[in-house]
């Protein structure tokens, strides 16, 4: 079992930046692959970036060259670091976890909210 805790979501302007954590209790930390996905009010909920246990990395079009996701395996936390903030990048972020060995998402977080403003 694995329970996930994100922390620095917030509310800032077009053009800023945020760093997103997730905090993960529980074991085999190092050999999950990792995810951020976001909801905005109203549409499906969509990975955002991925590493797996091999650090291959994943991101979605709309942010690749403006987010960057990594993972601290010995303080078992993953982390998004968000730039160049658009007011489509609006959502309640959240951090999910595969089984170990695997790449499905099975446990999430309960979310953080961004809001970026014009």
């Amino acid at each position: 079992q694995v329970q996930l805790v994100e922390s620095g979501g917030g509310s800032v302007q077009a053009g800023g930046s945020l760093r997103l954590s997730c905090a993960a209790s529980g074991s085999n930390f190092s050999i999950r692959t990792m995810g951020w996905y976001r909801q905005a009010p109203g549409k499906e909920r969509e990975l955002v970036a991925s590493i797996s246990s091999i650090n291959t990395l994943y991101y979605a079009d709309s942010v690749k060259g403006r987010f960057t996701i990594s993972r601290d395996n010995a303080k078992n936390t993953l982390y998004l670091q968000m730039n160049t903030l658009k007011p489509e990048d609006t959502a309640m972020y959240y951090c999910a976890s595969s089984r170990p060995y695997s790449s499905d998402p099975n446990y999430w977080g309960q979310g953080t909210q961004v809001t970026v403003s014009s």
